[in-house]
């Protein structure tokens, strides 16, 4: 009687890949590190923070046309506290970057930060007195999106790019995941 043998398949063209996770029948083997970080990554809730001509680009990437919902941030929060990603479209004055600083202190951790345009980036054209030459002298930036101003599409590449970076993040302890804080943060002062 010839013996019968049976192929396993692990991967097939409908599974989708996740991170290091490894998959075997009805087992999923994973760390608790990368799990929380695809959650993190596939479920943003940006701030909106516009400030100038590039805020109606971000808004356009929640309607219809671009669909911001297809990749997990369709909850546009108006409150600092019920966010995790804040965008920075457009200039930024001397005079809002202590605002913007405080908005950002009161976000919860983990939190990250989009600068959108030229503008926010950089200054832009208004290389002069009254405005920040670039949001990442007030708040610590993860993502640049380029452009004057940026296009609905290189916003959503701009978010694409910021949820791979979140599933790349390693932590070494619970504090490190940001699950447990041990100590209370400290406000800081920020001059302008």
């Amino acid at each position: 009687m010839p013996k019968r043998v049976e192929t396993v398949v692990l991967h097939d063209s409908s599974t989708p890949i996740l991170g290091d996770v490894q998959k075997g029948g009805n087992v999923v083997l994973t760390s608790v590190e990368t799990l929380l970080n695809q959650a993190r990554a596939n479920s943003l809730w940006p701030l909106t923070f516009g400030l100038a001509c590039c805020a109606i680009e971000m808004m356009s990437t929640a309607a219809s046309r671009f669909d911001l919902a297809r990749f997990g941030s369709e909850a546009f929060r108006a409150t600092p506290r019920q966010a995790d990603v804040m965008i920075i479209a457009g200039r930024l004055s001397k005079k809002m970057a202590p605002v913007l600083r405080q908005i950002y202190d009161q976000m919860p951790e983990p939190k990250w930060v989009i600068s959108m345009g030229a503008c926010a980036s950089t200054g832009g054209v208004y290389n002069n007195y009254a405005i920040v030459q670039g949001t990442d002298q007030i708040v610590p930036v993860d993502v640049y999106v380029p452009g004057c101003p940026p296009s609905p599409d290189a916003l959503i590449y701009g978010i694409l790019k910021l949820q791979e970076k979140i599933k790349r993040t390693k932590a070494g302890s619970l504090q490190d995941l940001r699950i447990v804080e041990l100590e209370p943060r400290q406000l800081e002062q920020v001059k302008a």
